[in-house]
């Protein structure tokens, strides 16, 4: 009987922030999968070794959690003043889907590293050394991302003393700043879609539960930890091997994500994995991280645990950093209480792989809360470069 042979796709393995993702030009898909639809979900699914039964990608890319199952696709931006468009896609690891719904931060600090490599941003653009500013569209929520690359002798710098929580090497640091995070997308609506800064959101079997529910970054659903039985000092062992956990987790999260209007039906939610996120908040206290590090309270204005893909995030993912960042500077809402309650431009959480800082400036006009931009730092490294193959029939 004869077999399909594989084919071989131009591919870059790469670490951005606490992910690591397998990110494409446009123009090097196959042509049937340069266009959004199922023969490129199929192609991505394969590339990363998905659907699994077994929940370990062997036969892929992915490493088996929500941060190390992620592709991208880049292209020469189509709008104006812009350098490169960024798609994101999130693939399920035991599911036959990608989730297109949101963006992914952690591997935007990558974006402009990729688009400066591979010819993306014009050549006119990145200087001899110094700092290369990438324009970035986010196609799928309709923002702009400046991404602040440095350059050494017209070459992307990737080394460097730059430490970030949850990556076990340094590297070059990367500014990235998501402009007018709350800005409306695809999904419509306002920073706070209820119209509230803090929401009594009632969940079937679980109860009652303070919420606050905001679009900046991506769409996050913030509880308080003691709500929910918890100290906000969690590492992933905690929640992740414990199904009832998680699934209370996951339900609280389709409740929120239709109180939201993300959703029609909280069935849905079970296709939406991406988004919203769902975190618990509380106030500053001690503790161990996942590294063995230690964190004091005097170091962290307040602690968060998210979850991503139902389970905890081993760190901080970007997009919910850029939440936890504007909703801390909007007092009232959880964030803000359970740090202090203060008016703030910047926190620093404590997350279970160490802290995180990320600057925002939230103001009132017409009576509605904005945010101009949020600000925190990253880094990216090239893992692995070439080709990446996959059988010519899987899509």
């Amino acid at each position: 009987m004869a077999h399909t042979p594989q084919i071989k796709i131009p591919a870059t393995y790469i670490r951005g922030g606490t992910s690591k993702g397998v990110f494409f030009k446009l123009s090097d898909l196959p042509e049937r999968c340069q266009v959004p639809g199922e023969a490129r979900d199929k192609l991505l699914l394969r590339v990363i070794g998905s659907p699994d039964p077994y929940g370990a990608q062997i036969d892929g890319m992915g490493g088996a959690t929500s941060s190390t199952s992620k592709t991208v696709i880049l292209a020469k931006s189509s709008k104006a003043d812009h350098d490169v468009d960024y798609m994101f896609g999130q693939v399920s690891i035991d599911k036959a889907f990608v989730d297109w719904s949101g963006n992914c931060g952690n591997l935007t600090a990558a974006v402009g590293s990729f688009a400066i490599s591979n010819g993306l941003v014009d050549a006119s653009r990145v200087p001899q050394n110094g700092v290369c500013i990438v324009r970035i569209w986010q196609t799928q929520i309709n923002k702009t991302i400046i991404a602040h690359v440095p350059i050494t002798n017209g070459q992307v710098q990737e080394t460097g003393d730059f430490e970030l929580d949850g990556v076990t090497f340094p590297a070059a640091e990367v500014q990235i700043e998501f402009l007018d995070p709350a800005e409306d997308g695809d999904e419509g609506g306002s920073m706070f879609p209820t119209g509230n800064l803090v929401d009594d959101l009632e969940v079937p079997g679980i109860g009652t539960l303070k919420a606050t529910m905001i679009n900046a970054g991506i769409p996050t659903i913030f509880i308080n930890a003691d709500e929910i039985g918890y100290t906000g000092t969690e590492l992933r062992e905690a929640i992740n091997t414990n199904p009832a956990a998680l699934a209370k987790f996951e339900t609280i999260r389709a409740y929120g994500a239709l109180r939201m209007g993300l959703i029609k039906d909280v069935s849905e939610a079970a296709r939406r994995q991406h988004t919203p996120k769902v975190a618990f908040v509380a106030k500053p206290a001690d503790y161990v991280s996942s590294s063995g590090k230690e964190v004091s309270a005097s170091d962290i204005d307040l602690n968060v645990r998210a979850l991503s893909m139902g389970k905890l995030h081993h760190a901080m993912m970007g997009t919910a950093a850029v939440a936890i960042g504007t909703a801390a500077a909007i007092p009232g809402t959880l964030v803000n209480l359970a740090a202090g309650g203060v008016e703030r431009e910047a926190v620093r959480f404590g997350h279970p792989s160490g802290t995180l800082r990320v600057g925002a400036k939230a103001v009132q006009e017409n009576g509605q809360w904005v945010v101009k931009k949020a600000i925190m730092s990253r880094s990216a490294r090239v893992l692995m470069e070439g080709w990446v193959r996959v059988p010519g029939d899987a899509f």
